[in-house]
């Protein structure tokens, strides 16, 4: 899940093809429905992203009480209007009422504190929940901006790497080669840095004992002469998310795929290539292609049917665009990293988004 910020952005505006009424205010190369003539390109105005949580106030004022998503019918969601997908809200609150929206867009100011916006966390079921404890040396993974956002993150040409993003629940897990010590948490518990303690019965401790991810991570330190390795992987099937891919996450044949290799070596965590170092050892994601990089054929990757199971047994949730060689990125300030999402996948319905 990506970073929640409420940025004021410089739109451009669109026709929509099937309602005269309505139109496309285009941020990024995200789109979303507005009432015609309430925006012109090249003006500034909020874009609330989705998964943004509301407070009720902001959502009486634009006008959507009982059209958003959740139990409570104030969860931002991408929907489907008059057959254009609708990704966030595109407004200009009655809070920011004399606030320079366009300078506050060159420098990025984020709203969300001030209008009482939140990041949607999904419920944690007790499968992927557990005894935590705080253990030095945890290495986490980091949140992934989607390249419509921000598709500047790379170049035209420049050479990449898209693997495809699995629907499951990430897994991290770190081996210290000093005293063999291994720590496993998840996407939700990563970033506090908490590790779940040692549970049979827990949905990522039996994916690393399952798999041999331990064992996989002791033997690449081995080889690489590191302190510290973590595998970063995907366990799936039914019971973890709502796309399955053919297995069973309440058994012995619960999915897992490796997608993201660290390691520390000489004092410093450097981000490598999992495919090249962990083909044969684990179950890893598909590549899907690997080339110049453009948005367009990014986005017709992003869609289609998934490959894990070798049966297209339904949608694709996306896919994670990597450079060929790992860099830094002045547009995330940290890897040059991105995901794409397929239009189906977020509008699908009784979608789970379990973390």
């Amino acid at each position: 899940m990506s970073t929640l910020r409420v940025t004021a952005e410089v739109l451009t505006v669109h026709e929509h093809p099937n309602a005269d009424a309505l139109e496309l205010a285009q941020v990024g190369l995200y789109r979303a429905v507005v009432a015609k003539g309430a925006f012109r390109t090249g003006e500034t105005a909020v874009y609330i992203p989705e998964q943004s949580v509301l407070p009720a106030g902001l959502i009486d004022e634009l006008g959507l009480t009982g059209r958003l998503a959740g139990s409570g019918a104030d969860r931002v969601k991408a929907v489907r209007l008059r057959g254009e997908l609708s990704q966030g809200i595109v407004c200009r609150p009655k809070a920011l009422d004399g606030v320079d929206l366009a300078r506050a867009a060159a420098e990025g100011t984020d709203f969300a504190g001030l209008l009482g916006i939140v990041k949607w966390v999904p419920p944690i079921p007790p499968t992927m929940s557990g005894d935590v404890e705080s253990p030095p040396g945890l290495l986490p993974w980091v949140d992934i901006e989607n390249i419509q956002r921000h598709p500047d993150i790379f170049a035209p040409g420049e050479p990449v790497v898209l693997t495809e993003k699995l629907h499951g629940s990430a897994c991290l897990l770190t081996y210290t080669a000093a005293d063999g010590r291994v720590q496993v948490s998840s996407k939700g518990f990563g970033p506090k840095s908490l590790a779940l303690t040692e549970d049979p019965r827990n949905l990522y401790w039996r994916a690393v004992r399952g798999h041999g991810v331990a064992e996989a991570a002791a033997r690449l330190a081995g080889r690489l002469g590191a302190a510290r390795v973590g595998i970063f992987g995907e366990v799936y099937g039914a019971g973890v998310q709502d796309l399955t891919y053919g297995a069973d996450g309440r058994r012995e044949s619960l999915g897992y795929a490796a997608f993201d290799v660290c390691a520390e070596i000489d004092g410093q965590v450097r981000w490598l290539d999992a495919g090249a170092l962990l083909e044969g050892e684990l179950p890893l994601v598909p590549r899907l292609y690997a080339g110049p990089y453009d948005i367009e054929r990014v986005l017709e990757y992003a869609s289609g049917r998934e490959t894990v199971s070798g049966r297209a047994l339904h949608l694709r949730e996306g896919v994670v665009i990597r450079p060929a060689t790992e860099r830094y990125s002045p547009v995330t300030g940290g890897r040059a990293i991105a995901k794409a999402v397929s239009p189906a996948y977020l509008t699908r319905k009784g979608g789970t988004e379990y973390e």
